[in-house]
């Protein structure tokens, strides 16, 4: 039935009762408290006792760490926002304050839950498996004297005591850094009445300490925190005096980078510098044990400079993300998932040169369930081929060993041209990132840092090699970062292709990010900032205008985060024209669906699991000649706007439906599903069809 899409859409909202104002420039709150939406539907996950009880600690970890970089960028942006005056309020109507203040009600929420889990579920399950972390007062003797010399031996060489005194003033602390403030009675060695001091734990010190096996009873693994030894033994490092209380406690901070690039000579340089102020950008958040008197709770805020609302109690360690090293400390399988073998395609097994297979067809890999070592054997194999003459590479996230960057490197020994475009404001890798760009320089690879203004988020490899007498390019194009070991994690598409057109667009891309000119038109890439958000908008108009004529009409999205005004109204005139569009998103999303006569055609899902879903996918139905394309870009401002990303089309019919079944998939009921309601609110698939879990079936029949 056809819709009446010409009216105005606040105009329907307002008639029909459910106001969604999208007039107001900025959408903030949603975006926020969507994020924290996400954080806590991975900690659901610690509660799934189908998952593996080794692995649920793992997503109590995730979930902190995630919260970690919520305060040191997202927090830290509003108190920005509030300190320059701003008032400008959320599409919702909340001015920064009162988002900063409904941020703050809600992680408080968040970090209680998390303790709640560890404390009254993790640990008693753990137990039952005779893995225990002990307190002090719960060790044999022989485990507690241990104890003491390895405080002794381990600990006290490598920390330093700080009294506050008036030579001593209140210390600079290090962000997220286990700190201990120690409340003190009596005189020093020098007469002097000391009250506090300060005790700062190295982060070469494991948080998580293993008690000897031959220490332990009955095949016990046992374990105690850093912080329950240091409050123990305390009293050594400071003879003579009374120690009234020791109390851990982490401070975070704002470290977000900001570095004027229209000013700065040498970007690398100017981020070098930046980066030494990270750890000691302004205070957003402090954590402090639940036994810390008030006293000691108001000297450390009025020290940091925060209030009562920035103060988080914490039952156990401050840093739940060094749990992370539990599950590598005890070797039981059982309580892991069971490992798996990615697949490697049947036309490269027989070890056929990659660059001659494709020739003949393109190849798409679906990682992790099929194997990223193609994607480096191809850059590999093009160093060492005499017939390749140039190699272009865009550099993200890769880590410190990446098989890609040494390939370039060698390929550069061997005479090659070879163009690495590194990102190095890649957001907490870019101490990396400026260390790979020097190693790359040193080899004789050419390194630029892309376009000043735009980050270069694009995952693209061109080879071009001499094929008798013309020259072929053979191209890379992925969803994800060129990083082998998340590639063992994330979800993402990797497309190998000789098509010539895209070869060519590719080229023309590199020519942008490297050279001089006007925008180039390019014949099937979508690229930011210049074509793809019209592209999107173009291929919308196109569902409308087909389900307006009758026609069948269908969109599939996936991407990690939808906050893009003009995208989010245009999918609901969409919906309003009768198009079904069905949406996964892992992470952010500030539109709504199920909303009568505005997103009732409009279904998202949020699929969280073993995996991190992060591969960035488009389909239209198109009258039924479909439209594919993978992407690195997401649906946000940021991606559309202010950053270089490339969305590649699917052509090859085998791939394009292996890649539309693997969505449709992942669409359908099951026990990893989360259903955004109307509301904002997530429910957990309870579909009698959803008994099992999308990549679970998809790691058996892809990669087992």
């Amino acid at each position: 039935m056809k819709r009446n899409t010409d009216m105005d859409i606040e105009d329907l909202h307002t008639n029909q009762e459910q106001m969604i104002d999208l007039d107001h420039q900025e959408n903030y709150f949603e975006r926020e408290i969507s994020l924290l939406s996400f954080n806590w539907r991975v900690l659901q996950q610690s509660l799934d006792e189908t998952i593996p009880l080794l692995e649920r600690v793992k997503f109590l970890c995730i979930c902190s760490n995630n919260l970690d970089e919520f305060f040191e960028v997202r927090v830290a942006g509003l108190r920005h926002r509030i300190a320059r005056g701003d008032t400008k309020p959320s599409f919702s109507g909340e001015s920064p304050e009162q988002v900063l203040n409904n941020i703050r009600d809600y992680a408080h929420g968040l970090v209680d839950e998390q303790y709640r889990i560890l404390n009254n579920i993790l640990i008693p399950q753990l137990e039952s498996e005779n893995i225990h972390i002990r307190k002090p007062s719960e060790l044999s003797k022989k485990q507690y004297a241990w104890l003491n010399k390895y405080f002794k031996q381990q600990i006290t060489p490598v920390i330093t005591p700080i009294s506050l005194d008036l030579a001593h003033p209140f210390p600079r602390l290090v962000n997220k850094s286990l700190h201990f403030l120690v409340h003190l009675h009596g005189n020093d060695a020098f007469g002097r009445d000391l009250e506090f001091a300060i005790l700062h734990m190295p982060r070469s010190l494991p948080r998580l300490i293993l008690l000897p096996e031959e220490l332990s009873e009955n095949g016990q693994t046992e374990f105690i925190y850093l912080s329950n030894i240091v409050s123990e033994f305390a009293d050594n490092l400071f003879p003579g005096m009374d120690i009234n209380g020791c109390y851990q406690f982490r401070l975070t901070r704002d470290s977000d980078l900001w570095v004027n690039e229209q000013e700065v000579e040498d970007l690398a340089i100017a981020l070098k510098s930046e980066l030494q102020s990270r750890n000691f950008g302004a205070a957003v958040r402090l954590e402090i044990e639940k036994a810390c008197p008030n006293k000691l709770r108001n000297f450390l805020l009025q020290k940091c400079n925060l209030t009562p609302d920035e103060l988080y109690l914490v039952d156990g360690p401050v840093n739940l993300n060094r749990l992370f090293s539990l599950p590598d400390l005890i070797e039981r399988d059982d309580l892991k998932y069971v490992g798996f073998t990615p697949k490697v395609p049947e036309e490269l097994i027989m070890r056929r040169p990659i660059l001659e297979v494709l020739q003949e067809k393109d190849l798409l890999l679906n990682h992790p369930y099929e194997s990223f070592k193609p994607v480096i054997e191809f850059v590999k194999q093009a160093a060492l081929d005499p017939d390749v003459l140039a190699i272009k590479q865009t550099l993200y996230r890769t880590g410190s060993d990446s098989h890609i960057v040494e390939a370039l490197i060698e390929a550069a020994h061997l005479g090659k041209e070879v163009t690495a475009v590194v990102e190095l404001r890649a957001r907490f890798d870019e101490a990396d990132n400026i260390e790979l760009a020097q190693k790359l320089q040193e080899a004789g690879v050419l390194v630029v840092y892309g376009v000043v203004g735009f980050k270069t988020h694009a995952k693209m490899s061109l080879v071009i090699r001499r094929d008798k007498k013309k020259l072929m390019r053979f191209v890379h194009l992925g969803t994800g970062n060129y990083h082998h070991r998340n590639a063992l994690v994330y979800t993402d598409y990797s497309l190998l292709t000789s098509d010539k057109e895209i070869g060519e667009d590719v080229h023309k891309v590199f020519q942008q990010l490297t050279g001089m000119g006007k925008v180039y038109k390019l014949n099937k890439l979508w690229n930011a900032p210049f074509s793809l958000h019209k592209k999107l908008i173009k291929q919308i108009d196109v569902e409308i205008e087909n389900a307006e004529q009758g026609k069948k009409a269908e969109i599939f999205i996936k991407v990690n985060s939808v906050t893009d005004q003009e995208l989010i109204k245009k999918l609901y005139k969409a919906s309003m024209a009768g198009v079904k569009i069905k949406m996964l998103v892992r992470g952010i999303c500030c539109l709504k669906p199920g909303i009568k006569g505005v997103s009732d055609n409009i279904s998202v899902s949020s699929v969280i699991g073993r995996f991190l879903e992060h591969s960035r996918v488009y389909i239209f139905y198109n009258d039924g000649d479909e439209l594919v394309f993978a992407s690195s870009a997401d649906i946000m401002e940021r991606n559309l706007y202010r950053r270089v990303e490339v969305a590649f089309p699917i052509l090859e019919p085998v791939a394009k439906r292996k890649l539309i079944n693997n969505i449709k998939a992942m669409l359908r009921p099951n026990k990893q599903n989360w259903n955004l309601q109307s509301d904002g609110s997530y429910e957990l698939s309870t579909s009698k069809e959803g008994d099992s879990k999308v990549q679970e079936q998809l790691l058996y029949e892809l990669s087992l």
